[in-house]
């Protein structure tokens, strides 16, 4: 089955993927396409799998320990609070994991919630104009940790 995340880290590795943060050990670390909390990325394994589980061992490891380098480099660079991490992968069943900052400056109402409280449709779309310093900040930061 071919999913958007299969897509994506197709184009990761042409070069046409402008989400494109950084390649990482278990795969690419790329900026969420909208960016209601800024700074917020996802890790996409490289080769796609369904699962967490249809990794090995070393495998499951080295995903795991990359997206706590992509948090550690999303709270370097974006001051948040803390880092919120989720590998869901029902609507999009291949592996793939949310890293979501969280900033005291969130409305009191969704600071305390889960990131699917938001209004995911209303959320300011990645733009280079608005976001391409964030997303510079975090691969900075990354590049420092490999």
């Amino acid at each position: 089955m071919q999913t958007l995340i299969h897509n994506r880290v197709s184009a990761a590795r042409d070069g046409s993927n402008p989400y494109v943060v950084s390649r990482l050990a278990s795969g690419w670390a790329v900026i969420g396409d909208v960016q209601f909390l800024e700074g917020y990325c996802l890790l996409l394994p490289d080769p796609v799998v369904a699962s967490l589980n249809d990794l090995s061992g070393d495998a499951r490891g080295i995903f795991l320990r990359d997206m706590a380098l992509l948090g550690d480099a999303i709270l370097e660079a974006t001051g948040a609070q803390r880092i919120n991490y989720e590998i869901l992968g029902n609507s999009e069943p291949a592996l793939h994991a949310h890293v979501f900052p969280r900033f005291d400056s969130e409305p009191a109402e969704l600071r305390a919630m889960p990131v699917w409280f938001y209004d995911w449709a209303a959320a300011p779309v990645f733009s280079e104009a608005h976001h391409g310093a964030v997303r510079d900040r975090i691969k900075s930061a990354l590049q420092t940790r490999l």
